[in-house]
């Protein structure tokens, strides 16, 4: 019986490593950091993770597939800016959060900004490449979408 218990675990915890290979960051000056090193755009999420249904529903059929992971492995450096209302949330990550919404005039969920961002004199310089939000038809179009945006970044 222990061993089955055992092997079990093996298995969920392989499973659960795997499920969590896309690093989402939260931090803003550790994500324009891996931006700069990687010369990677910015990927900002605005999302309500515990109550917004189109968030969770964009999470489930685009975020969390293959399709999606590669691409964004490829692509950008991915960053959650979360407005739960009943997970808890360190106030230096709320503070972070309320500032870019009011910076990128975030009036909806899901809102997803591409945007490159560099630092002048101590101050951080967002260039905004693009928005979009939920669409519908998966990660296909989601992300023929997402490159257009990062297309106008090339022009």
């Amino acid at each position: 019986m222990k061993k089955i218990i055992i092997t079990l675990f093996l298995v969920l915890g392989s499973l659960t490593i795997q499920a969590q290979e896309l690093k989402w960051q939260t931090d803003m000056n550790e994500a324009m950091k891996i931006s700069k090193k990687s010369k990677k755009p910015l990927f900002l999420f605005f999302t309500g993770s515990d109550w917004c249904g189109w968030c969770i529903r964009l999470q489930k059929e685009v975020f969390k597939t293959p399709e999606f992971e590669k691409w964004a492995k490829k692509n950008v450096v991915l960053v959650e800016l979360d407005f739960p209302r009943r997970t808890p949330q360190k106030p230096e990550i709320q503070k972070q959060n309320a500032e870019l919404q009011q910076t990128f005039a975030v009036q909806g969920y899901p809102t997803v900004w591409i945007v490159k961002a560099s630092k002048k004199d101590g101050k951080i310089n967002l260039e905004k490449l693009g928005s979009t939000g939920y669409l519908a038809g998966g990660p296909t179009t989601w992300l023929a979408n997402a490159d257009q945006i990062l297309g106008n970044k090339k022009s």
